[in-house]
């Protein structure tokens, strides 16, 4: 699985805020935002207080990617 935070990056801009203002709002550590930086999972908590402090939801701020495992395996149908 993969997640991009692409989302978050151009909503910040469109609020003309820096990623420093955003992890001060937030009081989330510098290695979180680093996290971020890289397209690596961060917590839900995490994302609820920076969708709190955008006034945004989570499909504005993060998106999911398949990776080539998730693109080959069967669909699972219930």
């Amino acid at each position: 699985m993969a997640v991009s935070y692409n989302r978050l990056w151009k909503l910040l801009i469109d609020k003309k805020l820096s990623k420093s203002d955003l992890r001060k709002a937030v009081e989330m550590s510098p290695q979180t935002l680093t996290k971020m930086r890289r397209d690596e999972p961060v917590t839900i908590s995490t994302l609820e207080r920076i969708c709190r402090v955008l006034d945004s939801d989570f499909g504005d701020i993060v998106q999911y990617i398949p990776d080539e495992h998730d693109k080959n395996s069967e669909n699972i149908t219930r």
